[in-house]
């Protein structure tokens, strides 16, 4: 074979292996940069559903300090009630690891605060300039994203309107968020509906504007916010919408969330070198060694042995580098599953956390009626003793007493709903899973007709009592929910055991799920709610897989029905 003929064959060689290289990169291109597009999607929707959680645990608290006694107490000038409350309201941040408490009096100037150890207190300090504490005096309620005047640390401000025209207020910082996303990697950051970022995973870019604002804007945003000026955007972004940060060749691969109620967006950057150039290169590089191994098995006829040995053992240097590509892709994919689960369980405790939320105004309708009927009892007690009707005083104080002991009824339930499951795998009743359900749920569905079985005492199923009032609260709420504007609404739970198994049935008389929406019932982010995130009967079925049962979607002539299998204890 003259030289020209093997010119020729190593040229046709190359050419082909550059045709094969470019086809195969820019599919594995396009598949894996719309796989990475959506995790990244939907990792941004599970931080932000985080975030909102930890918001929300916290949004409920001045609303319930507001009516304490020592903080009337206190708004009122008691004498010793701004000492009784200095300590209540250390051990109450210290217990829900608020950054700090506080109550400012009518003057402006703050009464009792939970540092009032610290050589920072905020006792006595003035904060009419804030803006919450005009928005609570004004409105009722008061919220702001600011530098702390005495801390100098960011932080969101809750304030509330009590008695007198104080204000409570609860500061929380978000160190503990920012920690688990410098862990979980990429950047991470939340901004608000201006554009500027309050919360991020690195430090350095708080308080950076994303998109260009006025000069006057600016100026207004830092000063409420607190600081001298807002800084410009840390990152450039690139003509095909990827994000470049400076003095850094990686690109990175920009998730927005949609905005929550308080109109903040998560923002996560990701690097896309892992999960779409590193595929890339691999699939060329393998499209264009069979390529060239193809042309050379045509060649090696015409060559000698040699050259056949020689890209022999090519191919296998190819081989073995891919293997051990692929053993270190493995790895990094069994990390990636571990982070998964830890982030299922957080969103596990955020659905809840979020479900509490729903179900505060039924919480509230329980606990104020005893509250005002103790209210009353009190009153009258004091009357009657001053009588001498020592017989319908005690009386009084015994309808006091049963009167408080619904309310801690009721507070122990929601606080032990709101904690984290235990994990931990045991003997249940099912007649106090339902019965804690209903109770979270009891103003919603004193709406509606609720049919339920008569459950036996003994009657215990495999799982954890937190997670399966998760079920059937998500199960409840959900048909609760469809029956908003039916007449004769009616809810029907019945019972069945087959050998080892329970067959619990939560069924309606709703208008219903559509077809479109059935099919696709039990994936993320499906929901028919506009207000809904599509998770609560994802996670409910992962927890009754979890405990080695199922949760499905049963044919019904009316409404919807839902089938929870679980086994026997």
């Amino acid at each position: 074979m003259t030289r020209r003929h093997s010119l020729a064959w190593l040229f046709a060689a190359f050419a082909a292996a550059l045709i094969a290289a470019g086809v195969a990169g820019e599919i594995v291109r396009q598949r894996a940069s719309a796989a990475f597009a959506a995790s990244v999607e939907a990792d941004a929707r599970l931080r932000q559903a985080l975030l909102d959680s930890e918001i929300a645990r916290f949004r409920l608290l001045p609303q319930a300090l507001a009516d304490d006694r020592d903080v009337i107490a206190a708004a009122n000038g008691e004498p010793g009630a701004d000492r009784r409350l200095n300590a209540k309201l250390d051990a109450f941040a210290r217990r829900i690891g608020a950054a700090a408490i506080y109550l400012v009096g009518d003057d402006g100037f703050a009464v009792s605060a939970s540092n009032w150890r610290d050589g920072t207190s905020f006792v006595g300090r003035g904060y009419r300039f804030r803006r919450y504490y005009r928005d609570a005096l004004q409105h009722g309620d008061g919220a702001q994203f600011a530098l702390g005047t005495v801390s100098h640390r960011p932080g969101l401000y809750l304030a509330r309107k009590a008695a007198g025209d104080c204000v409570i207020v609860i500061k929380l910082d978000f160190d503990r968020i920012e920690a688990q996303w410098r862990k979980a990697g990429g950047e991470t950051f939340v901004t608000n509906h201006d554009g500027v970022i309050l919360v991020a995973s690195r430090p350095e870019w708080r308080f950076a504007m994303t998109r260009p604002i006025t000069a006057a804007r600016q100026k207004t945003i830092a000063a409420d916010i607190g600081i001298p000026r807002l800084a410009p955007a840390p990152y450039t972004r690139e003509w095909d919408g990827f994000l470049h940060k400076p003095g850094g060749t990686a690109r990175h691969l920009l998730a927005t969330s949609p905005p929550n109620p308080d109109r903040w967006r998560v923002n996560l950057a990701l690097p896309i070198r892992v999960a779409v150039t590193t595929p890339m290169r691999s699939a060329q590089a393998v499209a264009a060694i069979l390529t060239l191994a193809a042309v050379g098995g045509l060649w090696w006829v015409a060559q000698r042995n040699r050259r056949r040995r020689e890209r022999t053992a090519l191919l296998e240097t190819a081989v073995t580098e891919r293997t051990a590509e692929l053993r270190r892709e493995m790895e990094e994919r069994s990390t990636l599953e571990q982070r998964a689960a830890l982030l299922r369980e957080e969103l596990r405790l955020a659905n809840r956390l979020a479900t509490l939320g729903q179900v505060t105004a039924s919480v509230a309708h329980e606990t104020a009626q005893p509250v005002a009927a103790i209210r009353n009892y009190a009153r009258s007690a004091g009357q009657l003793l001053d009588l001498g009707a020592d017989v319908e005083v005690h009386e009084n104080l015994s309808a006091i007493d049963r009167m408080a002991e619904r309310i801690g009824v009721i507070t122990a339930q929601l606080r032990g709903f709101a904690r984290k499951a235990s994990g931990r795998e045991g003997a249940v009743s099912v007649a106090e899973v339902l019965d804690g359900a209903r109770l979270l749920l009891k103003e919603r569905l004193a709406a509606l007709t609720l049919d339920t079985p008569a459950i036996p005492d003994d009657l215990k199923v495999r799982g954890d009592k937190v997670r399966l009032e998760q079920i059937l609260v998500n199960l409840l709420q959900n048909a609760a929910e469809a029956l908003a504007a039916q007449p004769d609404a009616r809810i029907t739970l019945r019972l069945a055991i087959e050998e080892e198994i329970l067959r619990l049935t939560v069924s309606d008389n709703g208008p219903g799920i559509a077809p479109d929406i059935a099919d696709r019932l039990f994936t993320p982010f499906v929901t028919s709610r506009a207000e809904g995130l599509g998770l609560g009967l994802v996670i409910a079925q992962d927890i009754a897989q979890e405990f080695g049962g199922s949760l499905r979607l049963v044919p019904s002539e009316t409404g919807a029905a839902f089938e929870l299998q679980l086994r026997l204890a």
